[in-house]
């Protein structure tokens, strides 16, 4: 009896044990994935000009006195005065059982803090799907989404929609807006391998950003640019792209929009304002484009010490795309967006 006695507390000492330390891996899992992850890739002290990533969105988070940088790849990186910063972490978390599946590709993610918690606006492609066919294009699901978080660094997480624009249309580069209605709305582009005519569009997001309300409006198209142009069959035409927009309010609460298309082969910026001061327009844009060729896709923000910056990426072709962040100083002061020469961070 007596060693059955001390068999049966031996048996319950290793299933306590077995279950404490299952207890303890499940509680090391979930802390794990509440935190940013690193990649293999991890660095410190990275220059901003050896950062190698399109379409720069820098968050300047008061809350942590950090800025944080993403982009498209769905990566994040950290900083303290944008020289000098460190990452990349994995912050991205989608729901694999959702129409992106396992892996999708993330274009053109922005951070935006609203009401107490943090927004991950990014374009998310499974290449798995296709929507359509248009001349000899085939053009997998894309849209543009939006995720959560409690924390500027992350991790970003899905919300109640899992889908928040029209499955069959490719959208991209969607932004966030809080319009004279009090209203919060993506800005989107609706993308011109399918309408052969890029369009910048607007939806109403419902109040917790989760999912979207109604349908898109049209806002402009990309032919009713003046500076963006092509040459197709030996003649100029308009670009059919629309990219990367950014809405803004100048200093005297104009309200503008810069966004992003092609002259010939060269990435180029421009600017566009609404005439009503809302989302609804009509956007008249300026006649040239407002930053130097081979940059594009910005935005803007202001520092921790209040200095407003543009975050663009350069664009060169060497065979393959290299793009490298670089910060403007901008003026918003008056009627209209002063882009100023290029701001190196610690450089006096």
């Amino acid at each position: 009896m007596k060693r059955n006695i001390i068999l049966m507390a031996c048996l319950t000492m290793a299933l306590t044990a077995c279950v404490q330390a299952n207890k303890t891996n499940a509680e090391e899992q979930t802390a794990q994935s509440e935190q940013p992850q690193k990649t293999r890739r991890f660095r410190t002290d990275i220059p901003l000009d050896s950062i190698r990533l399109s379409d720069p969105c820098i968050l300047a988070d008061k809350a942590t006195d950090m800025y944080y940088m993403t982009g498209t790849g769905g990566l994040l990186w950290k900083s303290k005065d944008l020289a000098l910063w460190e990452g990349p972490y994995r912050v991205a978390l989608t729901d694999t059982a959702s129409w992106m599946g396992r892996r999708p590709q993330i274009w053109a993610a922005e951070l935006h803090q609203y009401k107490g918690k943090y927004y991950y606006f990014a374009t998310f492609t499974n290449e798995a799907i296709k929507i359509d066919t248009v001349r000899g294009n085939v053009i997998p699901r894309r849209a543009s989404h939006v995720l959560v978080s409690d924390k500027a660094e992350g991790p970003y997480r899905p919300m109640a929609d899992p889908t928040y624009l029209p499955e069959g249309q490719p959208t991209l580069d969607g932004t966030f807006w809080v319009d004279t209605d009090g209203k919060p709305y993506m800005v989107y582009c609706g993308e011109w391998l399918q309408n052969w005519d890029g369009t910048m569009e607007k939806i109403e997001l419902k109040p917790d950003l989760s999912g979207s309300i109604g349908e898109g409006k049209l806002m402009f198209r990309a032919s009713s640019c003046p500076w963006s142009r092509e040459v197709e069959d030996g003649k100029v035409r308009p670009n059919k792209v629309t990219d990367g927009p950014w809405l803004f309010k100048t200093g005297t609460g104009r309200l503008g929009m810069i966004w992003t298309s092609w002259v010939d082969n060269v990435y180029t910026q421009g600017v566009a304002y609404s005439e009503s001061g809302t989302l609804d327009g009509p956007w008249v844009h300026e006649a040239e484009p407002i930053t130097p060729p081979n940059f594009g896709h910005g935005m803007l923000f202001q520092t921790l010490e209040g200095k407003w910056l543009m975050s663009v990426h350069s664009h060169k072709d060497v065979g393959r795309y290299i793009r490298i962040p670089n910060l403007f100083e901008i003026d918003l002061s008056g009627d209209r967006l002063v882009v100023g020469g290029k701001y190196v961070p610690g450089r006096k």
